[in-house]
């Protein structure tokens, strides 16, 4: 239960998505836990043998969330296949919880296991809104975590120590998991009472650390024209979560100025967000507005991490963590080409090419300058972008007034007008 602004109760849920058949005894003390903080609880078991250690009511048994993720139970046990067993489930269960989120009944989501409960925790979770708190206690969280994370906001707890009964080290540990989901999932209730609901038209917008300024200076515009933005880091993964929200619907125009994400898929640099980077929107109908941001650079880790096949490249260290190389003659056409082939052809969608240069690094004086690669990109890019309108300009990415023509341009777009 949880009080709203105006005095009234309301009846807050978690759900808790598990194997109840290996880690059943977890479950009921996480379930237990969570009653004590207030909440009620929703189990959805994602297990395929009988229940070991659970006593509470289970609104979701095994066989009808492997039904739902399109499988038979007793043929998941016959057949063996934990690999099978754990897509199915985790497909079920994310039927399961989308219609228990669509009926009012889910205000957060817990789950805990290693990497077979934590993939079928990941896929159940990963189409709610975001803002829906999702938590997963995981061995594998101290890892990379990329594969459960996705594009959506879960937050990855580490076990410590194996999720194997309840010890001194694992009762603190699920102990502060059930407190904080409680929590979040009572807020989370309470703002779905309490906030008003904000029905500006949504923009989504990719940034990087040398295309700020451009993004600062369309994002202020796009908020006077009566936008909300939302900013993508392109870090690989702020792309790929981009292009999910483009595909979701929810956007009305996509301010593609920091591209960047595709130079690394082509060199192999460490934050790609795949192939299919600036797809999405062309493929929903979004209105759309791309350039070349930061296209000059590729991303490795530290600078002895850099793989040595690269050590005669100019590289750059942007801090301790990050070194950037620049990309050359070659590369940049072919990137140009990448680019313009995704564009060609595409309704509602404008292309920007900034000749002054495509990043702070980039521009006259600083250390990736270098005509010629520029050069090769913006001839490529023109070249392969057929069908469209461009915007050809001696501007630097960063100058606030092309950024502003940016804006204005993507603006006309969703407004019909161009």
């Amino acid at each position: 239960m949880s009080d709203g602004a105006d005095g009234t109760t309301i009846d807050v849920t978690v759900a808790l998505v598990g194997t109840l058949d290996t880690k059943g005894a977890e479950y009921q003390w996480m379930h237990d836990r969570l009653v004590r903080h207030g909440v009620s609880v929703l189990v959805v078991d994602a297990g395929t043998e009988a229940p070991r250690g659970f006593v509470s009511e289970v609104h979701a048994d095994a066989a009808s969330v492997a039904s739902a993720g399109g499988a038979d139970l007793d043929e998941l046990r016959a057949d063996q296949d934990r690999g099978a067993a754990v897509t199915a489930m985790g497909e079920g269960a994310a039927v399961v919880l989308a219609r228990e989120f669509d009926e009012g009944r889910v205000h957060g989501v817990l789950a805990l296991g290693g990497s077979g409960g934590s993939s079928i925790a990941a896929r159940a979770v990963r189409d709610l809104p975001i803002g829906v708190p999702k938590l997963i206690v995981s061995t594998m969280a101290s890892g990379d975590v990329s594969s459960y994370v996705g594009s959506s906001d879960v937050t990855l707890m580490y076990s410590v120590v194996d999720i194997a009964g309840i010890n001194q080290v694992s009762r603190a540990v699920l102990g502060n998991a059930a407190a904080a989901i409680a929590g979040m999932a009572k807020d989370y209730a309470s703002r779905q009472h309490e906030e008003p609901v904000d029905e500006r038209p949504l923009v989504a917008a990719s940034m990087f650390g040398v295309t700020t300024p451009a993004v600062d200076a369309a994002r202020e515009r796009l908020e006077h024209l009566g936008y909300e933005v939302l900013v993508f880091h392109a870090t690989g993964s702020g792309g790929r979560a981009l292009e999910a929200l483009a595909r979701s619907g929810m956007l009305a125009g996509v301010l593609d100025l920091t591209t960047t994400e595709l130079a690394d898929d082509l060199v192999g640099g460490i934050l790609s967000a795949g192939p299919d980077r600036v797809t999405a929107a062309a493929a929903s109908g979004v209105p759309q507005v791309v350039s070349l941001g930061a296209l000059d650079m590729v991303n490795f880790g530290p600078r002895e991490t850099v793989p040595s096949e690269f050590d005669d490249r100019l590289l750059y260290v942007h801090n301790p963590t990050i070194t950037l190389m620049r990309t050359t003659v070659e590369e940049n056409a072919e990137l140009g080409r990448r680019l313009g082939g995704k564009l060609a052809g595409q309704q509602r969608t404008v292309l920007i090419v900034p000749r002054g240069g495509v990043s702070a690094l980039d521009a006259e004086g600083m250390p990736f300058h270098d005509a010629a690669a520029d050069d090769a990109l913006f001839d490529a890019v023109i070249e392969a972008a057929s069908g469209i309108p461009l915007v050809v300009s001696d501007s630097h990415i960063n100058d606030p007034e092309l950024a502003r023509q940016a804006a204005d341009t993507l603006h006309s777009l969703i407004e019909g007008r161009q």
